[in-house]
C-alpha cells in the first residue's frame, strides 16, 4: 500500500501546488519566474538529500547514456511545465483540468510502445487496463463540465460558473497547448521509467530534472521575460509560493511519483490524475465550502470504478507474470542436479 499512500499524498500536493501557484501568478509573478525559482529551491533541497541517501559505495555509475536521459526527463518534464502554464491562461482552469486527463491514455500508449505495458488484446488483463483507462478519463471529464443539481450547498458567498468557457480567451489555441502539456507528461513520465531501470538512484534523478529545469527556465526567462518586476518575491504571497512549489511541490511531488513509477510503472502513476480530480473535490467541500454536486458524485464513482479496473488488471498480469518466474527457477532448480549427473558421467564413464 506505500505506493498508493504516495500517491495520494502527490496528489494531494498537486491541488495545493495549483492554488499556491495561480495566487503567485495573480500576484504578477510569470510562469517563467516561478518555475526558476521552484526549481531552485528544489535543487537545492534534493542535492544534500541524493549524497546522504545514495552513499558513494552503492550509487550506480553515472555514465554519458545516463546524463542523458537525466535532459531528456528535464526536457519533457519542463515543455510539459510550460505548455501547461501558457495553456492554462490562454483558455481556462477548467479546459486545463479536463484535457489533462488525457494523461492515463497517452501514457497507456506510450507504455506499450515501449514494451513497459503487455499487449494482448486477448487478454483480460490488457481488457481491464485499456477499459478502466477509458472509464477513468471519462469520469474526470463528467465531474470537470457536468454539475448537475446540488447535493450540499456551498457556503461561500458567490458560486463561480463551472462552464467550459466561462473564462475562456483564446480557448481553441489554450485547449491545443494543453494537449501538447499531455503528451509532454505523458512522455516524461515513461522516459522516467527508463532511465530508473539503468540508473535506479530515484533522488539523483529527480535533483538532476529539477536542475535542468532551472537552466531551461533560466534561459527561456532571459529570452522571453521583459518585466523584471515578475523575479520579485514581495508580497508576502509570493514568497510562500516558491516556499510551498519548490518543497512540496517540487521536491516531495516529483520524487515519490519517481519512486511510484520505479515500483509500479508509469501507467500506475498517470491512472492517479483522474484520482487527483476526486481527490480536489473532496479538499474543497471539506476545506474550502466549495458545494458539492450530482455531477460531483457521479464523476467521482466513474472514476474509482475505472482506477479499480485497470489497478485489478495490473494485479492480475503481476500474479501471473510471478507464476512463471517461479515455474521457471523450479524447472532450472529441477534440471540443475540432472545436468550435474550428466557432467559427473561424462568426466567419469567408468565410475
Amino acid at each position: 500500500m506505500k505506493e498508493y499512500v504516495g500517491m495520494v499524498g502527490t496528489q494531494v500536493a498537486q491541488v495545493l501546488l495549483m492554488i499556491f501557484s495561480k495566487q503567485a501568478i495573480a500576484d504578477g509573478m510569470s510562469s517563467y519566474s516561478f518555475i526558476l525559482y521552484s526549481n531552485v529551491l528544489a535543487s537545492t533541497i534534493l542535492f544534500p538529500l541524493s549524497l546522504i541517501f545514495h552513499r558513494s559505495p552503492d550509487r550506480p555509475p553515472l555514465t554519458f547514456n545516463v546524463l542523458c536521459g537525466f535532459i531528456v526527463v528535464g526536457l519533457f518534464g519542463f515543455l510539459a511545465q510550460i505548455f501547461g502554464y501558457t495553456g492554462v491562461s490562454l483558455s481556462s482552469a477548467t479546459l486545463g483540468t479536463t484535457l489533462l486527463n488525457l494523461i492515463p491514455g497517452f501514457t497507456f500508449v506510450l507504455a506499450i510502445f515501449c514494451r513497459m505495458e503487455i499487449m494482448n488484446i486477448k487478454s483480460s488483463t490488457t481488457q481491464a487496463k485499456f477499459i478502466g483507462t477509458i472509464v477513468s478519463i471519462a469520469g474526470a471529464i463528467i465531474m470537470t463540465l457536468y454539475q448537475g443539481p446540488t447535493i450540499l450547498p456551498s457556503s461561500l458567498e458567490k458560486e463561480v460558473s463551472n462552464n467550459l468557457l466561462t473564462q475562456a480567451s483564446n480557448w481553441v489555441l489554450g485547449g491545443f497547448l494543453l494537449s501538447v502539456d499531455a503528451i509532454f507528461a505523458s512522455m516524461y513520465i515513461v522516459s522516467q521509467a527508463i532511465v530508473l531501470k539503468k540508473y535506479p538512484a530515484v533522488i539523483i534523478l529527480m535533483f538532476g530534472y529539477c536542475f535542468v529545469c532551472t537552466v531551461l527556465s533560466g534561459v527561456a526567462s532571459l529570452i522571453f521575460e521583459t518585466d523584471l518586476s515578475s523575479f520579485d518575491l514581495r508580497p508576502k504571497m509570493r514568497l510562500l509560493g516558491i516556499l510551498y512549489s519548490g518543497i512540496f511541490g517540487y521536491a516531495f511531488q516529483v520524487t515519490v511519483q519517481s519512486w511510484c513509477v520505479r515500483k509500479r510503472g508509469p501507467l500506475f502513476v498517470a491512472m492517479f490524475h483522474p484520482v487527483g480530480i476526486v481527490i480536489s473535490n473532496l479538499i474543497g467541500v471539506i476545506f474550502l465550502g466549495d458545494g458539492f454536486y450530482l455531477g460531483s458524485l457521479l464523476g467521482s464513482i466513474v472514476v474509482v470504478v475505472g482506477f479499480y479496473t485497470v489497478m485489478w488488471g495490473k494485479s492480475k498480469e503481476q500474479k501471473v507474470t510471478m507464476a512463471n518466474t517461479s515455474l521457471i527457477s523450479k524447472a532450472d532448480n529441477a534440471a540443475a542436479p540432472l545436468l550435474a549427473d550428466v557432467e559427473e558421467q561424462i568426466t567419469h564413464p567408468l565410475q
